[in-house]
């Protein structure tokens, strides 16, 4: 029998007559995933609203105690080894970041208090409140990366009742997050793990109060210009290298490119250089194309698994996207830049395409392994082919030009210089401060 992924709602674990086979990255079945329909997704918000909200101090106790079960605990009776082997076998995404994910929202947890105090603007105390704009905040989330569960736990921190629609692949994270949640003491009508269709994440969306929503350009495209939707799609995250071309930048580039196995939005998916980018593109191609294969259970695993099907549509996906790009990783692999893993699995290498100019559509491509274009680029272009990018690592002396990056509303984060293990602060805005959506300033005055 196998195990099973419920609906949980009002603190119960429920099933459903709606069910879905969760796989694994070789076809294997992997848990029983029974669904919301939209009516009961509808209803659990109903209840949610009449939930009364902890106290501040309260619910940071319990955040924090979550924290620890969640990196050390058995919620559910589940393991931290157990959590790690069937998280990475349903995402594909290498076991390690599992597990440094396990410390990371552990240790994350313990600062939530901090991290949302720091949001609120210098003018709320005597003339104003920085106070919540609603009661119920849905998620519809991603399953690229476990630790991407880390923003919604800022909501619970300011007061929220959080209603999460899991990604597809990766419903375990925050399964054992709210399981974790509960046994601290959270109140169970505060939280609610809601796996459902795409007809039931619209249901979740159109009955909450405000909605954080991460998909690709068509999901962005449709919640564009809706006020109670925070999108978030692909990161199109770059890195300018504008000065010389030594050892210690291209092992940054390479992490940039290819840490946690290159799924993060954060993840550079385009170089920009002011010298030679074949030049560029050749030593780095030379040092990804080293990163090994391995089943991605196993402890040396770097690069995403995806079943053999999927992996192959990806690289097609990428080679209808050339437009006269050069592979220069292709020569690199002898047997194709898939690696297979038995007979139904492969991963997916790393791949570095050369083009000949910054405005070359290949740049604004995103696709979840190590996947990096390289450009030219003139100082007389200024921040323009930077632009659009969730983060932007500039690698330049021109204080100026780091000036023009972080007054453009398209760049969302701007990193002066090799900054290592940035995206691991959990006090730095991802896509600006999550407060700034779910909170506001209400002018007070009081005899």
């Amino acid at each position: 029998m196998l195990p099973s992924i419920p609906v949980l709602r009002s603190g119960q674990e429920r099933t459903s007559r709606d069910t879905r086979v969760l796989h694994d990255v070789h076809g294997a079945p992997l848990a029983e995933v029974h669904e919301a329909p939209a009516l009961v997704t509808k209803l659990t918000v109903r209840a949610m609203r009449q939930a009364s909200p902890m106290a501040r101090d309260e619910r940071l106790a319990v955040l924090a105690e979550a924290g620890r079960l969640f990196a050390k605990g058995t919620p559910g009776g589940q393991t931290p080894e157990e959590y790690c082997r069937i998280q990475s076998l349903a995402s594909g995404v290498p076991v390690s970041v599992a597990r440094a994910t396990l410390d990371r929202i552990g240790n994350d947890c313990a600062l939530l208090g901090e991290v949302v105090g720091r949001q609120a603007p210098v003018g709320a105390g005597r003339t104003a409140r920085w106070v919540r704009r609603g009661r119920v905040f849905g998620v519809v989330a991603p399953s690229n990366h476990p630790a991407t569960h880390g923003a919604w736990l800022q909501a619970v921190a300011m007061g929220y009742q959080v209603a999460v629609r899991p990604g597809t692949r990766d419903p375990i994270t925050p399964l054992r997050l709210i399981r974790a949640l509960l046994e601290a003491g959270l109140d169970p009508e505060g939280i609610a793990l809601l796996p459902g269709s795409h007809a039931s994440a619209d249901a979740l969306v159109d009955a909450v109060d405000l909605a954080l929503v991460y998909g690709g350009e068509d999901t962005v495209a449709r919640m564009r210009g809706n006020d109670r939707v925070l999108v978030r799609g692909p990161g199109r995250s770059k890195v300018l290298v504008d000065g010389p071309l030594d050892d210690a930048t291209l092992d940054h580039l390479v992490t940039e490119i290819a840490a946690d196995g290159g799924v993060r939005c954060t993840n550079a998916t385009a170089v920009l250089t002011s010298g030679d980018p074949r030049e560029l593109a050749e030593a780095l191609a030379e040092r990804l194309a080293r990163l090994p294969v391995h089943p991605v259970t196993d402890d040396r695993a770097v690069l995403p698994v995806r079943p053999l099907r999927e992996a192959e549509g990806l690289r097609a996906a990428l080679d209808r996207s050339l437009d006269g790009a050069v592979e220069v990783t292709a020569r690199h692999y002898s047997d194709g830049p898939l690696g297979t893993i038995g007979s139904n699995a492969a991963a997916l290498r790393p791949a570095v395409l050369c083009v000949d100019r910054s405005d070359h559509p290949g740049l604004g491509v995103e696709l979840p392994f190590p996947c990096v274009w390289v450009a030219p680029w003139r100082r007389a272009e200024g921040v323009g082919p930077l632009d659009d990018s969730l983060a932007l690592t500039l690698l330049t002396d021109d204080t100026a030009l780091v000036q023009e990056a972080l007054e453009s509303p398209g760049v969302r984060t701007v990193l002066h210089g090799r900054v290592p293990g940035w995206w691991k602060d959990p006090f730095l805005p991802h896509d600006g401060y999550l407060g700034q959506f779910l909170q506001e300033a209400r002018g007070y005055a009081a005899s």
